[in-house]
């Protein structure tokens, strides 16, 4: 008999039926389960789920004229990066990628900045071991040549440990370890958290202050620290400082990164205006009358800009990209050594090999 997929309660006495006994049909419980239905049903569930959020009605609303256009929102996050209030523009999934493509005769060049949250750190702290570590690199492949961890996963989750305040499983096992071998790094990071939970702000490195905390969280953390404060108002005091504490241990270093990441945007536009438009038979009409016969930056996501740009001028665009970056170093960070390698590619289609 036929299932309806959308109705979880009939989806759930179906699969029962079959013999597999979970306990709800999320794609949590459903993987690892040993079943020929299993596996396309999870393959409905992700393709479902991209056609409720990026499907035909989102396409009419956001795509038009040949162009995406999301509303970007600059600094609408905390910490300094952009967010977008339509169009979902910092949460476009890959399988969408492709879909963006170069107008005819042109070209798209991409390039993302790798580990920039963790090279920023470096930089802020000079630790030169873990500048050393990322020198002209993967950072993390560096933390695993310099015998501090044994795979590039677990650097990886240790440093995230770090910059997000991990405590337990392997982010916890492995953090020790960074702080022996990258004393200035962790003091950094570790200083900022102790400063929050003590209801202190801290600044990212060109000044940009955390909130305050709100009266109702010094409140509670008086009340706690009273005689007559009971063991719960205790735990949740405690849990409420270890909450700012993450949260400044973040700020100074994701603040930061959306600084550089702003720099390098900025430089980018600035040597992209130099260039020579084309011939006009040779414009990208959609692109509109300011940017349809000059290469532009058509997208930006944190780490992440796209260049949409003439064809003969596309490697010149990734020079331009290449020297954006290396100019935002230096913009925020003079004379370090720090260095913010790109993946950078010139394709038809975004996300194209």
């Amino acid at each position: 008999p036929l299932v309806p997929l959308e109705s979880h309660p009939r989806l759930l006495r179906a699969l029962h039926r079959a013999g597999i006994d979970v306990p709800s049909t999320s794609q949590w419980e459903l993987q690892g389960k040993d079943h020929p239905a299993i596996e396309p049903l999870l393959r409905y569930k992700k393709m479902s789920r991209l056609l409720t959020a990026n499907g035909w009605a989102w396409l009419d609303e956001w795509v038009h004229e040949g162009r995406y256009r999301p509303v970007y929102v600059p600094g609408g996050v905390v910490t300094g990066r952009w967010a977008s209030s339509g169009g979902g523009a910092l949460q476009i999934p890959r399988q969408l990628r492709p879909a963006l493509r170069a107008d005819p005769g042109w070209r798209l060049v991409s390039a993302d900045v790798s580990q920039l949250e963790p090279r920023v750190l470096a930089a802020m702290s000079a630790d030169p071991a873990m500048i050393a570590a990322g020198a002209g690199r993967d950072l993390y492949s560096g933390i695993v040549e310099a015998g501090i961890v044994a795979s590039r996963q677990e650097a990886k989750i240790g440093v995230l440990g770090a910059l997000y305040g991990g405590t337990t499983g392997d982010s916890g096992r492995v953090v020790p370890r960074l702080r022996r071998n990258f004393p200035a790094a962790m003091a950094l990071v570790d200083g900022a958290a102790a400063t929050g939970e003590r209801g202190g702000t801290v600044t990212t490195w060109l000044g940009r202050s955390s909130p305050a905390v709100e009266e109702s969280w010094t409140l509670g953390q008086r009340s706690a620290n009273q005689p007559e404060a009971s063991a719960g108002q205790q735990q949740a005091a405690r849990r409420s400082a270890r909450d700012r504490g993450r949260f400044t241990r973040n700020f100074v270093v994701q603040g930061t990164a959306a600084e550089w990441a702003l720099s390098w945007m900025a430089a980018l536009r600035l040597r992209l205006a130099r260039f020579v438009p084309v011939p006009q038979q040779h414009a990208a009409a959609p692109s509109g009358p300011v940017f349809s016969r000059r290469a532009h930056l058509a997208f930006f996501l944190h780490d992440e800009v796209i260049v949409h740009a003439p064809a003969e001028q596309a490697a010149a665009a990734a020079d331009a990209i290449r020297e954006s970056a290396d100019a935002a170093g230096r913009l925020l960070f003079p004379g370090s050594p720090i260095d913010f390698p790109l993946d950078l590619r010139i394709s038809e289609r975004s996300a194209e090999d």
